[in-house]
């Protein structure tokens, strides 16, 4: 009830948000025209690309992305919320490259961390840690909906995407804040019940007792033509199209087999969930998964910050532990991010050599952080590590996104310049 409560939430914002464009509008006189291509926010004719050269600006980057994409990784989310205002205020990109920008290093934080995860036992079960159920359910949709957001990123006012990166960031890092509290302390007690235990070796029945502990969460060991299409030509919209049968039929399968399969175990009276989601697979929640998957990719290809931002806290929410929630988003997340750094390199949104550099930045980080928070997690034995760190990247990105968002509105409107919706052709 809660998650259908946080979803309503988001709708019901965004919803206001958008409409109220039509709104301003109305009220809005300035010409459309002549004010586009002299606005430093809205024209991508006007792109910013420093050069890559070393200076302080491209050492302090190289920190803040290392940082930033060890600790989105780890919770799940990616860390576009931090990567963009970094490219924006100390590197110099423009706004919409420095989403593209950091859509890439999501690609590469995410396929390092995947290659981490392929290593990592599941802590409980003899199951990977990563749910490809959960993955192959979500993956269409929110494939779809990072389609989707790319192209409103093009035609929304700078102004409406603060405004819908405030309402999602401040929702989901209160509901994952939430959430982590709620672990906690149900993990203090279980680590007294676990002390009490220990302390005796025999029970009053005499019978000897062992020990279980939960296996570290550490690696085992082992035992082009596409660059000149044309925006708004005939292939790029046969392309566009494309894709929506096929993420429908996708999801359709996985949706099918699980609903047919939750229903076969239940009429057996079988009570033990199919994957890692304890809810019912119902078609009223199967089509809410869709509509999560969607909404979580069109927030990622619209924001440059991951679809990680949505999809990680409803994982939680769906009763996934921490563990799983993370590997799982950040599996998912792998995909979608590919196809955000496909579309943004077709409409030519970033330098290639600049974003090869920090991409390599963010591989690294990957790597490491999801090694050194796991290894904190097995040693502590509190998962719900995982979700603060969740939480917390998800608001630092709310206030660095919010506040320059905001700064940069304020100055648009000082300059009267155009506040509402772009056309998508003519702005490309």
């Amino acid at each position: 009830m809660a998650t259908r409560g946080f979803v309503l939430y988001l709708l019901s914002g965004f919803s206001v948000a958008i409409v109220s464009v039509l709104f301003i509008n109305k009220n809005n006189n300035v010409d459309h025209n002549s004010t586009l291509l002299n606005s430093p926010y809205l024209s991508s004719a006007d792109k910013v690309w420093p050069e890559l050269e070393l200076n302080w600006r491209l050492v302090l980057a190289t920190v803040i992305g290392f940082l930033g994409s060890a600790c989105g990784t780890v919770g799940g989310v990616g860390g576009g919320g931090i990567f963009v205002p970094m490219l924006t205020l100390i590197v110099g990109f423009d706004t919409k490259s420095a989403a593209a920008i950091s859509k890439c290093m999501i690609m590469g934080a995410s396929t390092s961390s995947v290659w981490y995860n392929l290593r990592v036992p599941h802590p409980t079960k003899e199951v990977p840690i990563i749910d490809y159920d959960l993955a192959l359910l979500f993956q269409p949709m929110l494939m779809l909906g990072i389609t989707v957001g790319v192209s409103l990123s093009v035609v929304f006012p700078y102004w409406l995407i603060t405004v819908l990166i405030i309402i999602l960031f401040i929702g989901t890092s209160s509901r994952s804040c939430y959430k982590g509290i709620a672990m906690w302390k149900e993990e203090t007690v279980l680590k007294r019940e676990l002390t009490r235990n220990q302390e005796t070796l025999v029970n009053s029945r005499g019978e000897l007792l062992i020990d279980t502990e939960y296996d570290p969460l550490v690696p085992r060991e082992e035992k082009s033509e596409l660059n000149d299409l044309v925006a708004c030509s005939t292939l790029y919209w046969v392309l566009f199209g494309f894709q929506f049968p096929v993420a429908v039929l996708v999801f359709g399968y996985e949706a099918t087999k699980l609903y047919k399969e939750h229903k076969k175990r239940m009429s057996t009276g079988n009570t033990e969930a199919i994957c890692e989601a304890s809810i019912q697979w119902s078609p009223l929640n199967i089509a809410f998964c869709a509509l999560c998957g969607i909404l979580g990719g069109t927030v990622g290809g619209l924001l440059g910050s991951g679809g990680g931002f949505i999809l990680g806290p409803l994982l939680l929410e769906f009763g996934v532990i921490p563990q799983v929630a993370s590997a799982t988003a950040t599996f998912v997340m792998m995909f979608s991010s590919s196809l955000s750094v496909v579309e943004f390199y077709l409409l030519k949104r970033f330098p290639i050599f600049y974003a090869l550099y920090l991409m390599g930045v963010s591989i690294l980080a990957g790597f490491w952080g999801q090694y050194f928070v796991r290894k904190v997690v097995s040693i502590l034995k509190r998962a719900s590590i995982i979700v603060f760190i969740l939480s917390g990247v998800i608001f630092a990105s709310a206030l660095t996104m919010g506040v320059v968002g905001i700064e940069t509105s304020i100055q648009m409107i000082h300059n009267h310049e155009f506040m509402g919706f772009l056309d998508f052709c003519s702005s490309q």
